[in-house]
Order: C-alpha cells, then sequence, then structure tokens
C-alpha cells in the first residue's frame, strides 16, 4: 500500500458491535505508534459519549459515520495516526472516506452475531433495537485492506500479534 509520507494513517477497524475492535485497537496502539508514528486511539463510543450522539437508528448512524470520517481526515492531515474503532457498516460514508482520505486502511474484524450473543459481550444487544446485525442490516466490506477473523478462540494478545502481522505486512514505510 503507498503511503502519502505527509500525512497520518487512518486504520479504520470496523465490525459488529462485540467483535473485538476497541480492544484490538487499544493493544495495537504502541506497536503502531512505534512504527509510524504518533497514534492516538478514538472510539466511535468515545466521540459518542463526547458529543451527545445517542441515537442508533440507520439515519443517525449514517450521520454519525459521515462526521466520524470527516473528524479522522482532520486528525491524518495533521500527520497524526488515528486508529478508530467503529462499527461503520454502512458503505456510503466509507466511499467518501477512501476517496478523500489519504492512507486510508479498512480493516475489518469479522465475527459472527451468534458467537457475539452467545459470549454475551454487549449490553447493548440486550436493548434488541436499532442493532447493525439485528434490526439494521450491516453493509459488510466488500474491499477492505485486512480482514481478522474472531471466532472468539484466541487470546487478545494473539489476535492482536495476527492483526499487526498483518498492518505490517501491507503497510511499508
Amino acid at each position: 500500500m503507498k503511503i502519502n509520507r505527509k500525512k497520518g494513517i487512518l486504520f479504520w477497524i470496523t465490525g459488529l458491535s462485540g467483535s473485538g475492535k476497541t480492544s484490538l485497537a487499544k493493544k495495537i496502539k504502541k506497536d503502531i505508534s512505534k512504527k509510524y508514528g504518533p497514534t492516538i486511539v478514538i472510539s466511535g463510543d468515545n466521540l459518542r459519549k463526547i458529543f451527545n450522539l445517542n441515537k442508533y437508528d440507520y439515519h443517525s448512524r449514517l450521520t454519525n459515520m459521515q462526521k466520524f470520517l470527516k473528524f479522522s481526515k482532520f486528525i491524518t492531515n495533521q500527520k497524526i495516526n488515528l486508529i478508530f474503532a467503529v462499527v461503520g457498516l454502512i458503505d456510503k460514508p466509507k466511499i467518501w472516506g477512501k476517496r478523500n482520505i489519504d492512507n486510508f486502511v479498512e480493516i475489518f474484524i469479522k465475527t459472527n452475531i451468534k458467537k457475539i450473543l452467545k459470549k454475551n459481550k454487549k449490553k447493548i444487544y440486550k436493548k434488541n433495537k436499532n442493532i447493525v446485525g439485528l434490526t439494521i442490516k450491516p453493509e459488510f466490506p466488500k474491499r477492505y485492506n485486512i480482514i481478522l477473523r474472531n471466532n472468539f478462540d484466541k487470546s487478545l494478545e494473539l489476535l492482536s500479534k495476527d492483526l499487526l502481522k498483518k498492518i505490517f505486512f501491507q503497510i511499508k514505510l
């Protein structure tokens, strides 16, 4: 993957709620910083809390994603890497992001919703309203840069090492 060295890298980690996006993002931050420079980690949940974005219907998710991508562009344009963990399973804003953000790396954490539910990982699934994968049809990525399967049979440590190998293979400076 060709990298514009005058900009930061956006590591857009996407997948179903409870798939391990934020945990992986936090786990890989130190190695990403060492290899690629100043890096911050943000999740969709972080920005939802900061800006009081508490609607979860499809239209609100679409609007939030558009805002998150504009925010990501602002950060990466300052030569700061951003590991952004977000459900983000809507195609239209991602297409904009890939066209308008240099160094956009989409990482898809593929998980089975039944395994997430069985693990009982997220309170959000108990509400069963406006949930991507249950009541909102996910638009799973077709053209991601990296895919990581999480079947919950590996430790977070092993998953993060697998992910870092894939990132370092894809992105050479």
